[in-house]
């Protein structure tokens, strides 16, 4: 068997990522062939991926981020086991080298994402390779994106929750976008306007309501109005145009919008989290 240098095994990791250890034994086994070695790491993280297949990835980062003329914006989340490796300087590198690719080529889907190549291979298999460099399961559990005149993104500090929002138009200070995301981030609107809420929301907020008003002793035939007036209450508190704005609660989100321009509204935001 031939000596491995300590300036192959140097170049292995370089290549893949893999630890020393790793790289060394890799190159012990192939007899110093770079390409034998490489595919043996990649085996190794195939391997250990279907051994953690049943492990619960609940960590990671969820970032964010739109493209330079600001018509199109994405979030990707990418899962690992542990808050150690959800908060080290790589494994937030590759989560963002995966969404600067959703960014440049506008992936349909998640699917469409991960088919995707990053360093000459799909997202999928590289996701199975770091699996094995970094010892965790590692999941792409989340893409979705929005576009129009105008888009806005919001990471909140620790990678944990973003947000990204598109507007009907463009030409407004930068820094009301900022605020729309930041809302979104601290109120979770489940839409936009009451007329974007689905009947089945509507019905069981209105069957809550009554059920509420009969335990509190009021007539059945009063506690239908009653919860039809405890439905605006979730429409104020859960609709992103009517929510009150977390800056200035005097003016709810649409008044804010319409103080910026007339026309400005939104037309489609996403949210994604993780653990909060």
């Amino acid at each position: 068997m031939s000596q491995i240098k300590a300036a192959d095994v140097a170049k292995l990791r370089k290549m893949t990522g893999a630890g020393m250890m790793d790289c060394k034994n890799a190159l012990s086994e192939t007899n110093g062939d770079f390409d034998e070695a490489i595919d043996l790491l990649r085996k190794k993280g195939q391997k250990l991926a279907s051994k953690r297949a049943d492990r619960e990835a609940s960590e990671g980062a969820v970032l964010a981020s739109a493209t330079a003329d600001n018509t199109y914006a994405a979030i990707i989340a990418l899962n690992c086991e542990t808050d150690f490796v959800a908060k080290n300087d790589d494994f937030v590198k590759f989560a963002q080298s995966i969404l600067d690719i959703a960014i440049e080529n506008k992936p349909a889907d998640l699917d469409a994402l991960k088919a995707l190549e990053i360093n000459g291979k799909k997202i999928e298999e590289e996701i199975i390779n770091q699996i094995g460099v970094i010892g965790e399961k590692l999941e792409l559990s989340y893409f979705e994106s929005v576009s129009g005149g105008y888009v806005s993104s919001y990471i909140h500090p620790g990678n944990m929750l973003s947000t990204i929002a598109a507007f009907n138009k463009g030409g407004f200070d930068a820094q009301v976008g900022k605020d729309i995301v930041m809302q979104i981030a601290a109120m979770n609107p489940i839409a936009i306007d009451k007329g974007d809420v689905s009947d089945k929301v509507i019905a069981k907020e209105i069957e809550i309501g009554k059920e509420q008003a009969i335990q509190e002793g009021k007539p059945a035939d009063l506690a239908e109005k009653i919860s039809k007036g405890r439905l605006n209450k979730f429409f104020k508190e859960n609709t992103l145009l009517n929510q009150q704005f977390v800056k200035d609660n005097k003016l709810t989100i649409k008044d804010y919008l319409v103080k910026t321009d007339k026309d400005l509204t939104v037309i489609s935001f996403k949210r994604f989290t993780l653990n909060v």
